[in-house]
């Protein structure tokens, strides 16, 4: 899960860019200072969905000039709603230098070609990479709050992760649960992901390690029924199967082994990046773990 999303800024066609006017008035606009006197950055693009999470949080509206395509996904965007009238990139590289930032953040994924364009007209550029652990969640927002001089709010954030894992921890299974991550397209977070290590703070194990997922896969439903784990994370549970790994939950069988007290419902965009969001995604796991219940141990 989350592996195309970490892609960054694809070529997708200039439909996606907001009110061409607020573009044009950028064409317009004073040549960019590079920092301002406190070495603070005032002009930022985002090339990452998952970057623009981190900057739709920590920076100011008035820093943020472009966001990458994935902004507005209201299923894997967290802060969507905060988007605004912000300009969406439409993928050229060009379009950057239109845009005059003093700094470029981007994932690890994003289009070599981009990233190299960037760097060679002298553009600072940082790059992310995707995080595997809440460990490496927090890292991210103290660095991108130190490069964004939002250093006091990133610390707030930290402090909010760390009393949703303490209180994720006072709530955790004493007994010995395996649960199977599983989202769109049958896509099922490894043992070496965000996920995983959500699940462990709950006290609750992977079922990917025994499928032999490191990152994750895709799985099937004749290997789920088969693994047969306590519970299935989903990513909704509202009925509709637009995708394979949806139409799956809607079969009899996954059905009849897990009914509503062995699923757990974390949304998608609470887990599909690192950052301040992971906050949320351990309370709504805090809040759901309690009424989780095992399979008996005579049907193992």
């Amino acid at each position: 899960m989350g592996f195309g999303v970490m892609r960054g800024i694809t070529t997708i066609g200039y439909r996606h860019i907001v009110a061409a006017g607020a573009v044009v008035a950028l064409l317009f606009q004073s040549p960019t200072q590079a920092l301002s006197q406190s070495g603070t950055p005032q002009r930022v693009v985002s090339l990452n969905m998952c970057t623009d999470q981190l900057l739709l949080d920590l920076a100011p509206a008035g820093q943020i000039i472009g966001l990458s395509p994935f902004a507005k996904d209201s299923t894997r965007s967290w802060f969507a709603q905060k988007v605004e009238a912000t300009p969406i990139l439409s993928g050229s590289a060009e379009e950057i230098l239109v845009l005059k930032p003093d700094l470029v953040v981007a994932g690890r994924f994003t289009r070599r070609a981009t990233r190299e364009f960037i760097r060679a007209r002298g553009i600072p550029l940082e790059e992310f990479d995707p995080v595997r652990t809440i460990a490496e969640t927090k890292q991210q927002i103290i660095r991108f709050g130190a490069i964004t001089g939002a250093t006091g709010r990133a610390n707030e954030r930290i402090n909010e992760i760390n009393q949703a894992v303490a209180a994720l921890s006072a709530v955790a299974s004493e007994k010995r649960m395996t649960v199977l991550p599983l989202s769109r397209r049958g896509w099922v977070a490894g043992t070496q992901s965000l996920m995983s290590d959500i699940l462990a703070q709950a006290g609750l194990s992977n079922a990917a390690t025994e499928l032999g997922f490191r990152v994750g896969g895709i799985v099937s439903l004749e290997a789920i029924v088969k693994l047969r784990p306590d519970a299935l994370l989903i990513t909704r549970d509202d009925g509709s199967a637009e995708d394979q790994g949806r139409a799956m939950l809607l079969h009899p069988a996954l059905q009849e082994l897990f009914p509503p007290e062995r699923r757990i419902i974390i949304p998608e965009k609470l887990t599909v990046c690192g950052g301040p969001m992971v906050a949320q995604a351990l309370r709504t796991l805090a809040e759901q773990i309690v009424r989780l219940k095992p399979r008996d141990v005579a049907e193992r």
